[in-house]
């Protein structure tokens, strides 16, 4: 957020009663300080400055400086503390750690990958899916970055530590660490042994390679941690224009010296490739908002030079996501959105970049020979999002899951559900003594499950009504697993792609298709396929009340079209497809 020089608005001298205003939010935000330390952090006497400023992207943020030092930002209600505060009470929020070079990663707009975070002996720390959090290095306890978590400490064990951990805010060295006095953080000594014995072995094999991200053992072994961290985080000031100089080197001597670089590299630099020759020669204007995946699949796979294969998984970013992501944060060229949630879109691009007005099409770059007339034929399969049905903890429900620890809101599965109840009727034995098949209903069971009529009259269940009724009294939500991302979680039921068939005047038909960006499907796409399917325009219309999302209008009843594309070429199970029996019958008109 603050990698960018920021406008400020306004700079004034907190009023009396908006410095109590704020005591009390950093008591209730950060209810382990004391009472010193809250009179330290905002103190009764002394100067404190309330500075309202507009981020580079245009978020409103207000500032709370002491003695010159940024401690507090408001982003969106949401009190966070920067490294000035957390350099001084370290343990104000839960921290993840991570390795010195991923640190100059993070100063220059990224965020904290879960691969990227170590975990000490006593495991992660807990958070749930929004918290704010704090990161630190191997070598030193001082926060060197405040942010939010991304998912939860449990969806980041399940997910095999995978994925993205944190959403940095603010970090050290940013623009608004430099609105301070620009110190270095403290070195605060590592305790857990886990922890030393990685940050031991980081500088052992640091020292190996010549780098200077960890510095080599100074005379004073006692102070080997101190060197290593200040020496870690000073030279990220001078990271990036040494990585400068190679790249410069490396491009001298490319033409000689191509296969010298790892396989890695080497798809680095074609999904680079690609991905200029994309934006130079096949994206349009009229095509923006362009759904990632299909730039990826459309686009980009069709500027591959022949005899060489996209494969963003062999290259240094693993995911489209994250290559996009360095495209908009170092490079400017496009603008990514989720527009719909889990669902990016390319949604700006700058035509004017430099790069990209400086890129020339390769001579030897010939069109995919099997392409031909139907460039869809060359496009990867469309993969549909895997759904899963998932039931949400109710607070009236919440005495039956206390026993494992799930609160209201917790998302579990049917089978999870299943395997708790049965553990529960078990646990305070309530199987019936005659007849295995009936559970005794208990007072807790009574105030979940019974409607109030049937308090006296119900004493036993079967066992799949006790499911049944569960289940239904459970908030519905679904989970949508794209190719390539994160799962989303969604409350509610799946929303599916509905068909419908209109009038429009002298009794003209037109269908009408809704909805298909909640299954990653790009309506430009369907628009231009069905055209050329049935031969008839097509048009695309803003969604009354939806923001972000169009439908698709054609003429005529194509609804049988529509079905065979959906169910055929994208493989949208029939379930989710609403309006399919609004099809014209044989042997009438359509």
């Amino acid at each position: 957020m603050f990698t960018k020089a920021f406008r400020v608005k306004s700079n004034t001298v907190i009023k009396g009663s908006d410095r109590r205003k704020l005591k009390a939010d950093v008591s209730a935000a950060f209810p382990s300080l004391s009472a010193d330390h809250l009179n330290e952090l905002v103190p009764n006497k002394e100067e404190l400055n309330v500075v309202k400023i507009y981020a580079h992207k245009g978020d409103a943020v207000t500032l709370y400086v002491l003695h010159r030092n940024p401690m507090f930002f408001q982003l969106e209600k949401q009190l966070y503390p920067t490294v000035y505060t957390l350099w001084r009470y370290p343990d104000l929020l839960p921290a993840f750690t991570t390795w010195p070079p991923v640190v100059q990663k993070l100063t220059g707009g990224a965020d904290l990958m879960l691969p990227g975070v170590v975990v000490s002996s006593t495991g992660l720390p807990e958070v749930n899916q929004g918290d704010s959090c704090a990161v630190n290095v191997v070598s030193n306890r001082a926060p060197v970055a405040v942010g939010t978590a991304a998912m939860s400490s449990r969806e980041m064990r399940t997910s095999g530590m995978k994925g993205k951990g944190v959403n940095v805010l603010h970090t050290y060295m940013d623009q608004l660490w430099a609105f301070g006095d620009k110190t270095t953080p403290p070195v605060l000594p590592v305790t857990d042994p886990s922890v030393q014995a990685e940050a031991e072995m980081d500088r052992q094999e640091s020292g190996e390679e010549g780098t200077e991200i960890s510095v080599q053992e100074s005379e004073g072994q006692k102070n080997c941690g101190t060197t290593a961290v200040e020496s870690s985080l000073q030279n990220l000031q001078d990271l990036s224009l040494r990585e400068g100089e190679k790249e410069e080197d490396t491009e001298e001597v490319q033409g000689e010296q191509e296969d010298s670089r790892s396989p890695q590299e080497q798809m680095d630099s074609l999904l680079f490739q690609c991905f200029l020759h994309a934006l130079k020669s096949k994206v349009k204007k009229s095509e923006l908002p362009l759904l990632t995946g299909t730039f990826l699949r459309k686009h980009m796979a069709s500027c591959c030079p022949k005899g060489k294969n996209l494969d963003i998984k062999k290259s240094s970013y693993k995911k489209l996501s994250k290559f996009l992501q360095s495209m908009q944060k170092e490079h400017n060229l496009v603008r990514v959105k989720e527009l719909t949630k889990g669902v990016d879109s390319i949604v700006e691009v700058d035509w004017k970049n430099p790069e990209l007005c400086s890129f020339c099409v390769p001579e030897d770059w010939e069109p995919p020979e099997e392409c031909g007339e139907d460039r869809e034929s060359c496009e990867e399969v469309y993969k549909p999002p895997e759904i899963t049905l998932l039931y949400g903890v109710t607070s009236r429900l919440e005495p039956l899951f206390q026993d494992v620890q799930k609160k209201k809101g917790a998302v579990l599965q049917a089978s999870e559900v299943r395997s708790i109840i049965t553990e529960y009727v078990k646990k305070n034995e309530l199987v019936h003594d005659t007849n295995k098949s009936y559970v005794n209903i208990n007072p807790v069971l009574c105030d979940c499950l019974l409607e109030k009529s049937e308090y006296q009259e119900l004493e036993v269940l079967k066992w799949d009504d006790l499911f049944s009724r569960t289940l239904s009294r459970m908030q519905s939500c679904h989970q949508l697993l794209f190719p390539g991302q994160a799962p989303v979680v969604r409350k509610g039921q799946v929303e599916p792609i509905d068909i419908t068939v209109a009038s429009r005047g002298s009794n003209k038909k037109v269908t009408i298709i809704k909805n298909l960006e909640v299954f990653g499907i790009e309506p430009t796409v369907v628009a231009d396929t069905l055209q050329r399917l049935v031969q008839a325009s097509s048009v695309l219309h803003d969604v009354p009340g939806a923001k972000e999302r169009q439908l698709v209008q054609i003429q005529g009843n194509q609804v049988h079209h529509v079905g065979k594309l959906l169910l055929e070429q994208y493989q949208i199970p029939r379930k989710y497809i609403q309006g399919l029996d609004k099809a014209p019958k044989a042997g009438k008109k359509k």
